[in-house]
């Protein structure tokens, strides 16, 4: 009969941990890698290194807010690194007419891969695993056909773009805080932030309702690619090169991996803006850690993958 008893407590207990475990523990995972680095890794309180390390970072935060509204939505984008790609050989493309008409266009490709994908999620019924997936094959492919092989170029604006500094910040990593400024508004703040919850938290009161689900559908995939474009610009312009085969190879779960650590349950109905930023800090210190070690760069695969099952199960139990 005691045990029986002490039960409660033992199940409240473990829900409690589990609970500030989805909440805070990509707070304690960052605050203990950055800790473990100051005592192990030479030179990593070097301003060159944090600097470095923002820079790579930016991109992977940029493409994980939108997996963040997708995923909001109880959906999954998997086309998100091939939407680099095909950005960054639009930037090749169009580059003859000037950078300005060279980023438009490889935003506006963008857009249209999320819409391709936001349409067959919320028009044609297709499951977003499935449409993505289709996607992530497709307009890799396409990127490949237009720009068959490494392409480089020299263009002033695109140097200042993915090198130049204001105040001492990358002008990429000033472009990711911004962008994750307007992330968080829109889902805090606006009138769609609340229906993309609402969508995602019961899909089928939200449409009893009255909600638009089908256009908050389709635009969260828009913003999705658009996201996606832009960081495939913004790594295009920091190498003054086009590669498709490899530029943002694997993107798709660094940027899964970023918001489900972050807190945004798979299941969807909540979007953690903040969380997520700190998802994606974490991916790059784990790797940046495991490099300076000599430890390959498979690792951090692997361990992306149990993070991945780690927090799912943090979810999972909580909500049990």
């Amino acid at each position: 009969m005691a045990e029986l008893a002490a039960a409660p407590h033992v199940w409240g207990g473990r829900a409690r941990l589990l609970t500030w475990l989805q909440e805070y523990g990509v707070y304690a995972s960052v605050l203990a890698l950055l800790l473990f680095n100051v005592v192990f890794t030479p030179h990593f309180l070097e301003v060159a290194n944090f600097r470095t390390q923002l820079i790579q970072v930016a991109p992977v935060v940029i493409t994980s807010l939108g997996m963040a509204l997708v995923i909001g939505t109880e959906g999954i984008d998997l086309s998100v690194g091939a939407v680099m790609a095909l950005a960054s050989a639009m930037v090749v493309l169009y580059l003859g007419y000037g950078a300005p008409v060279a980023i438009v266009a490889a935003l506006i490709a963008g857009a249209a891969a999320g819409a391709a994908g936001g349409a067959l999620v919320a028009y044609v019924g297709v499951q977003p695993i499935v449409a993505t997936l289709a996607l992530l094959v497709g307009v890799r492919g396409l990127a490949n056909v237009l720009v068959p092989q490494l392409t480089e170029f020299r263009n002033p604006t695109l140097i200042t773009l993915g090198s130049q500094s204001v105040l001492g910040l990358p002008l990429v990593v000033i472009i990711a805080a911004a962008l994750t400024v307007l992330v968080a508004f829109l889902v805090k703040r606006t009138t769609f932030g609340r229906q993309l919850v609402a969508v995602g938290g019961n899909r089928a009161a939200s449409r009893l309702s009255g909600l638009p689900v089908r256009r908050v559908l389709i635009t969260v995939y828009i913003i999705s690619g658009l996201l996606a474009a832009v960081a495939g610009v913004l790594a295009t312009s920091r190498l003054q090169a086009s590669d498709p085969t490899s530029l943002g190879l694997l993107m798709e779960l660094s940027a899964i991996t970023a918001v489900v650590v972050g807190g945004t349950p798979l299941t969807g109905g909540r979007v953690r803006v903040l969380g997520t930023v700190m998802g994606a800090l974490l991916i790059q210190l784990l790797q940046a850690t495991l490099i300076k070690h000599n430890l390959p760069q498979s690792w951090t695969q692997m361990v992306q993958a149990v993070i991945i099952l780690a927090a799912v199960y943090a979810a999972r139990g909580r909500r049990a």
